[in-house]
């Protein structure tokens, strides 16, 4: 992808004003149309972040429509902020998606509910039994087939099959391809629709490495063949970004420990594999500091010796920020000493150019953001078992 320099970043005050509005209302343990432990159940789901607009945009379901059914049938159990704003969670709209599927498909309303609320209770009454459930919940029953989209043929149809095995890669790969299509219109409504798709059937997890990890390669390649436009590359870019930075703000509660500090080296400005590893961390209940771009050596020394994290991950994409990476034990000499923090490195600069990791401290994550993620749990798995004098970190 082209080297671009201090980009301006999105407006996060939405995500800001989301967080914001959920610890009031966790504070005072209420919410309108409910108190008690019902209300407390409510207030603890931590992706409950969609608010009613855009649950009618992904859904197609109207917002009246979805005040009457809590009304009369008491689903969705919507949080309320302290404000009285409803907020859903991918869940919700998952579960939305699949009565919509049974309504038009012939049932009336109060059986499509009474169906999926049933197996919501099966759900749940599963992940009673999981510890650690937000790792082991189980999928929705499979919905045949996904209309086409705008981008593609009027008489295609995306069959959509649970699991990423052979069938589900390449109904993958054909939503990506879609995905795809609508950047290059512009059209940033029917990526909404399209993304409401794809979390009906897959976990953002699932989407990262195998969506938006293809989608953002194949993007940089048309840029760099001029095929697409800077602004459709910053476009495409920016809508991915945005919706990593609401899963990494809305994942399962995070471990009790330190967290990762990941940032990217002095003068990479490329931040979009840092990004999703990050959210891969946090969705696996890590606790992660994303830095981003380009952070100066001297500003991450001093972040690391104020919040003393359990690890610290820089990226680069390109020769010189990667030998700035090299110099990080000038800047952390704590952690050489002691091995702690842990600091791993990656990046497409040790990737095309495997002679620079011999040349850098610390532990090379690999090729993969699959790898990398591996490869961090690995270290982290050591940390939270070690004593805290004792080092964890291992050279490669």
């Amino acid at each position: 992808m082209g080297r671009r320099k201090h980009r301006p970043e999105p407006d996060d005050s939405y995500l800001a004003s989301i967080n914001m509005s959920i610890n009031r209302t966790q504070r005072t343990g209420r919410n309108r149309g409910g108190s008690g432990d019902e209300a407390e159940g409510q207030l603890r789901d931590p992706e409950a972040i969609y608010n009613i607009g855009m649950v009618e945009r992904i859904t197609s379901i109207p917002a009246a429509t979805l005040r009457a059914w809590e009304r009369r049938y008491g689903f969705p159990r919507a949080l309320r902020t302290a404000g009285g704003h409803r907020l859903y969670s991918e869940r919700d709209i998952q579960l939305l998606r699949l009565v919509k599927h049974h309504i038009d498909r012939g049932l009336q309303t109060a059986q499509a509910i009474r169906a999926v609320q049933k197996y919501e209770q099966q759900t749940d009454e599963h992940r009673g039994e999981q510890p650690d459930m937000h790792m082991n919940m189980p999928r929705l029953p499979t919905i045949p087939a996904i209309p086409a989209t705008s981008a593609t043929s009027a008489d295609t149809t995306s069959p959509m099959r649970e699991g990423t095995g052979e069938g589900g890669q390449a109904v993958l790969e054909h939503m990506g391809e879609q995905l795809i299509a609508v950047f290059k219109k512009h059209d940033l409504q029917e990526a909404d629709r399209l993304m409401g798709e794809m979390l009906a059937f897959y976990s953002p997890e699932e989407l990262i490495l195998r969506v938006f990890v293809p989608v953002m390669n194949r993007i940089g390649q048309l840029w760099s063949e001029g095929r697409v436009s800077v602004a459709t590359e910053h476009l495409s870019s920016g809508y991915i970004r945005h919706r990593l930075l609401i899963w990494l703000v809305s994942g399962p509660p995070p471990r009790h420990m330190p967290p990762v500090v990941l940032a990217c080296a002095p003068g990479e400005w490329h931040e979009g594999s840092l990004l999703m590893l990050s959210v891969l961390l946090r969705r696996r209940r890590w606790p992660v500091s994303y830095l981003g771009q380009s952070v100066p050596m001297t500003d991450l020394a001093s972040f690391v010796h104020d919040i003393r994290p359990s690890m610290v991950v820089l990226v680069a994409m390109a020769e010189e920020p990667a030998a700035a990476i090299a110099e990080w034990p000038i800047w952390l000499p704590e952690a050489v000493t002691t091995g702690r923090p842990a600091v791993g490195f990656g990046g497409l600069a040790f990737t095309e150019q495997p002679e620079l990791i011999g040349r850098t401290p610390g532990v090379y994550l690999g090729s993969t953001l699959e790898q990398g993620l591996h490869a961090i749990e690995r270290l982290l798995e050591a940390y939270t078992h070690s004593s805290p004098d004792a080092p964890f970190a291992e050279k490669r």
